[in-house]
């Protein structure tokens, strides 16, 4: 077994969380927050906007069973990469679309990926999807924690 680490960002982190759990070669999931400024932020510091953080999802995954390049394949189709801080009818900077990187060799696969797909998309539809390291990952609240498999839900926003 080969553990590795990944982060992602697409909208509210209940999603993202729920999609890739469901994927095999997955062993762990923990939803949190990435990309801000402040130490150990709470959930209603992230949603006001003001710590820079985005709402994301760490993957522990078996690399011998699940590649970074199929768990990325899976982020670009699980939201639309293209709204800029928001997905669906969640809005702000903490639901925009980021891949937070560990290593060199996951940015060369993201920025690859990215472009790929841009090309595909042309130029009628920018990608705004932030590739950047991963820098302070904060696990979220207890009760964020597969939200979807505790209530049942299947959709966030509502």
């Amino acid at each position: 077994m080969k553990l590795t680490k990944a982060i992602f960002a697409a909208g509210c982190f209940w999603h993202v969380q729920f999609t890739f759990s469901e994927m095999k070669g997955v062993v762990k999931t923990m939803a949190g927050y990435c990309g801000g400024r402040v130490a150990n932020p709470t959930y209603e510091q992230v949603c006001s906007g003001k710590t820079g953080h985005a709402e994301a999802v760490q993957v522990e995954f078996d690399a011998d069973v699940v590649s970074y390049s199929e768990l990325v394949e899976v982020f670009w189709e699980m939201h639309d990469p293209t709204q800029l801080n928001r997905q669906g009818p969640d809005v702000g900077s903490q639901y925009r679309s980021a891949i937070f990187y560990y290593t060199e060799e996951q940015k060369k696969m993201a920025v690859t990926s990215l472009a790929k797909l841009q090309k595909k998309l042309g130029a009628s539809k920018k990608i705004v999807t932030e590739v950047v390291a991963a820098e302070g990952f904060y696990a979220a609240e207890e009760y964020h924690q597969d939200y979807f498999k505790k209530t049942g839900r299947k959709v966030c926003g509502i």
